[in-house]
């Protein structure tokens, strides 16, 4: 099958609520800082009703990967589960004017779709809550075999992992990625997700994962250390390639025959971290779908994390193409 797609990702169809919180709104509605919480739709509405959202926009992890690639200039598509109301319609909605597939049809007469408040302090941290709704309810069913079989990566989101339904989900992609010559990439996506799966993720890691991308914390979850370097010998032995951000500090791209260091991009002021892994992630792949060698790749990564950093919300506002050509990329 020809190549109609650079990624296709599988992930949560969530609708993000994005504003800006002091820490005394953290400690009085019992938020933990920087911490990703999964809550009720009774919870979810209390907080919202409490928040000042500045952004409302289709989101989730994914999502927010496959809007960064339409920004470099990239064809995606998305996988993804929202229920028949309103909010399921925007998300479609929005991810459609941006180029990506997104045909996945709604879930009816179950929960409503998934909805993430982020409440980012002055510092730049956020704090999500997410209730899940639909996008819990994606199922191998789900998954589009003609989609996967034409795109050169799919992007798994480790979010999903939670769902027992979306793991077999994942294996069935992860079968017909294989199937085909394709290459399967997951994401860690939060420290809490390892802690939860650690043993399942591993297995995952070694049996189906081509390229893996993660923090610093949550690699150092995974294989139980405190140790960067221990962790990162660990995770270059178990996958082909890998990605791991650290902040300030740039990251680090692990293959089987190398170690290569990016610097991160410089940052006038850190805004809003929100969604700084997703672009990471949208920056590489799209290097890597367009034959770029893998350094160039993480100069992409690190300029797509550094734009969305540097304001309100998950998604560039800045075309990543024309920040790319400036740049020489």
């Amino acid at each position: 099958m020809p190549d109609l797609y650079d990624v296709a990702a599988i992930g949560n169809a969530i609708v993000d609520v994005i504003g800006p919180a002091p820490d005394s709104f953290l400690a009085e509605n019992g938020l933990d800082k920087g911490a990703m919480m999964l809550v009720d739709q009774q919870r979810s509405q209390q907080l919202y009703s409490r928040m000042t959202p500045e952004i409302q926009a289709s989101g989730g992890s994914a999502a927010n990967t496959i809007a960064g690639l339409a920004s470099f200039g990239g064809k995606g598509a998305f996988m993804g589960k929202v229920a028949d109301d309103q909010l399921g319609e925007l998300f479609a909605r929005d991810m459609r004017e941006i180029g990506a597939r997104f045909e996945n049809a709604p879930l009816a007469g179950g929960p409503a779709t998934a909805v993430s408040m982020i409440n980012v302090t002055p510092d730049g941290q956020r704090t999500m809550c997410t209730f899940l709704g639909a996008s819990v309810q994606f199922t191998d069913d789900d998954v589009e075999k003609d989609t996967i079989e034409a795109a050169k990566i799919v992007y798994l989101e480790g979010y999903l992992f939670d769902a027992e339904a979306a793991r077999r989900a994942f294996a069935k992609a992860a079968a017909l990625a294989h199937g085909s010559g394709r290459m399967i990439a997951l994401t860690l996506s939060d420290s809490f997700v390892v802690e939860r799966h650690r043993g399942a993720l591993l297995g995952f890691i070694e049996g189906q994962v081509d390229l893996l991308f993660a923090n610093e914390a949550e690699l150092k979850s995974l294989f139980e250390t405190d140790s960067f370097d221990e962790a990162a010998e660990a995770l270059r032995q178990r996958v082909k390639l890998a990605a791991v951000t650290r902040s300030e500090k740039g990251s680090v791209i692990l293959s089987q025959g190398e170690r290569l260091a990016v610097a991160a991009e410089p940052v006038e002021k850190v805004v809003d971290t929100t969604g700084a892994g997703d672009q990471y992630a949208a920056g590489f792949m799209f290097g890597l779908a367009r034959g770029r060698p893998l350094q160039q790749c993480g100069k992409l990564a690190s300029l797509a994390a550094a734009e969305v950093i540097s304001h309100y919300g998950p998604r560039p506002q800045v075309p990543l193409k024309d920040l790319a050509a400036s740049k020489g990329y």
